[in-house]
């Protein structure tokens, strides 16, 4: 039986990343089918000058939860379970592991507070370009444009170009 609902996550992680970030995706077994991921990347943290580098990428899940259970699940059991403490103000900290939700199939709207599809998509490379890798056609629900073209432009815009890391296994 295929899951209802396709979900592009994006992950992050610079606090013992090599470790974090792998398991982050094996959790995420526990909530649908991973059925596609990324390359993993290292990129320069964004505002935060000094921390050390991320591991970021992105999965797409198959689910039938719906969004809020989802978003409540990913910080109760993935970000938790991997030690993130999340503080008033936090949104620059070092962390173990940060899982957001950045495409829900077609949906533009809120899931909590946070607006779907992720701006960042629009903002920032490290969420860009393992998303384009995964669904370089798939269409931004609000810009019209693929995530190939976005992913693009952002990179001919950057001055650090994020590295790939093939030797983060992702598999069990």
């Amino acid at each position: 039986m295929t899951a209802s609902h396709r979900v592009y996550l994006v992950l992050g992680s610079n606090v013992d990343s090599t470790r974090n970030y792998p398991a982050a995706v094996r959790l995420l077994e526990k909530l649908g089918e991973v059925a596609a991921a990324s390359p993993v990347y290292e990129t320069e943290p964004v505002g935060m000058p000094g921390a050390e580098r991320f591991l970021n990428g992105a999965v797409l899940l198959r689910t039938d939860l719906t969004p809020a259970d989802l978003k409540a699940r990913l910080r109760n059991e993935i970000e938790h379970a991997l030690g993130r403490v999340r503080t008033q103000g936090d949104g620059w900290a070092p962390r173990t592991i940060d899982v957001d939700i950045a495409l829900w199939d077609d949906m533009v709207g809120e899931i909590g507070a946070r607006h779907v599809p992720d701006p960042d998509i629009l903002r920032h490379l490290h969420v860009a370009r393992p998303l384009a890798d995964l669904a370089p056609d798939l269409v931004h629900p609000e810009t019209g444009r693929t995530l190939a073209a976005i992913a693009g432009d952002l990179e001919a815009a950057s001055a650090a170009l994020p590295v790939p890391r093939p030797d983060i296994i992702l598999g069990s």
